[in-house]
C-alpha cells in the first residue's frame, strides 16, 4: 500500500509549512494526484485519517483529492488526447510512440490552517 508512504510525505510537508506559518492546527489539505501513480483515492483517505488520529495538530483535518486523468502526445502525428491507464495508443494514427504529458502529478495544491488569535484561518 504505497498510499501510506505518499500520505506520510504529504503530511510531513504540510505540517512543516503550517508550522512555519505559525499555525496552531492544520485544517485541510488539497491534493492533485495523477491516475498513473496508481494511487487509490479511498486508500489515500484511509491513510490520511490514520495519520491524523491522536495528533492534536492534525485531528479533525480534511483531505480533498483531485484525480488527474492521463493525457499523452503522439510522437508521430502530434495529437494530444486523454486516455485510461491501459490504452495509450494514439487515437488518430494508432501509433504506440507516445509521451505521457499529464497523469503522474502528485502535488499539494493548498493547505488550510488555524492561526493563533486574530488571524483565524489562512490558506498556505
Amino acid at each position: 500500500m504505497h498510499e501510506l508512504g505518499i500520505m506520510t510525505s504529504v503530511m510531513d510537508a504540510a505540517r512543516a509549512s503550517a508550522e512555519e506559518a505559525g499555525a496552531e492546527r492544520l485544517l485541510s489539505i488539497s491534493l492533485s494526484v495523477g491516475e498513473m501513480t496508481e494511487a487509490i483515492p479511498d486508500a489515500l483517505q484511509f491513510a490520511f485519517e490514520a495519520l491524523c488520529e491522536g495528533d492534536p495538530f492534525l485531528e479533525g483535518a480534511s483531505l480533498d483529492v483531485t484525480m488527474i486523468a492521463p493525457k499523452s502526445r503522439c510522437l508521430e502525428c502530434g495529437a494530444e488526447y486523454t486516455h485510461d491507464r491501459f490504452h495509450m495508443f494514439c487515437p488518430e494514427c494508432d501509433s504506440f510512440a507516445t509521451e505521457l504529458i499529464e497523469g503522474r502529478e502528485l502535488q499539494i495544491d493548498s493547505i488550510e490552517v488555524d492561526l493563533p488569535d486574530d488571524e483565524e484561518q489562512a490558506h498556505v
